[in-house]
């Protein structure tokens, strides 16, 4: 088993949980701009080489929230399409 649908199955669940009736709210989610922006800063700083160790963690923190938010977001609209057929 892949390590991806080794962590769909374990998050299944939850989402079988939560999503339910929040399909919409979750794909319409946005960060908000502050946070963008520090990514997107990060994101620079990564790319130069330049971040120091702090901000290592910080841009991989915000790279791992991202990969969650997208596996939140395909699950949501995989539900959304499912109630559609």
């Amino acid at each position: 088993m892949s390590i991806q649908s080794a962590f769909h199955r374990g998050v299944q669940p939850l989402f079988n949980l939560r999503l339910p009736g929040k399909e919409a709210a979750v794909l319409s989610m946005q960060p908000e701009q502050a946070l963008s922006d520090r990514i997107e800063e990060l994101a620079g700083k990564s790319t130069e080489g330049t971040l120091t160790t702090d901000e290592r963690d910080e841009y991989d923190g915000y790279v791992r929230a991202n990969k969650f938010t997208a596996v939140l977001r395909r699950h949501a609209l995989q539900m959304q399409s499912e109630k559609a057929s």
